[in-house]
């Protein structure tokens, strides 16, 4: 079973950096595909990035385009999303996923396993 715990999330100010940290265990990390998708109070999930195994293929939001970075280190098991120029409208908790398929895609239905999440907030 495969095991996903997400941290780094926090309270920080418009324009300030977080970078999330996802790790993995229990199964062939270097083979999925890893997302991160978050929600808000009163939204449905939805899909921030997501970087296929061999790290040569990402894809991100068009709102988080040019802002975070999604990547990984496979010897680690761990997936980063690097979070720059934070705005109140991150505000979400953060969850990071995996895909045994290795797609790499933005629906959260392709992915198989996900962590507990871990909460952003973002003041103005």
């Amino acid at each position: 079973q495969v095991q996903l715990v997400e941290s780094g999330g926090g309270l920080v100010q418009a324009g300030d950096s977080l970078r999330l940290s996802c790790a993995a265990s229990g199964g062939t990390f270097r083979n999925y595909a890893m997302g991160w998708f978050r929600q808000a109070p009163g939204k449905e999930r939805e899909f921030v990035a997501a970087i296929r195994w061999s790290r040569s293929s990402s894809g991100y939001a068009d709102f988080v385009k040019g802002r975070f970075t999604i990547s990984r280190d496979n010897a680690k098991s761990t997936v980063y999303l690097q979070m720059n120029s934070l705005r109140p409208e991150d505000t979400a908790v953060y969850y990071c996923a995996a895909d045994r398929k290795g797609f790499a895609t933005d629906d959260t239905n392709a992915y198989d396993y996900w962590g507990q999440g871990t909460q952003v907030t973002v003041s103005s």
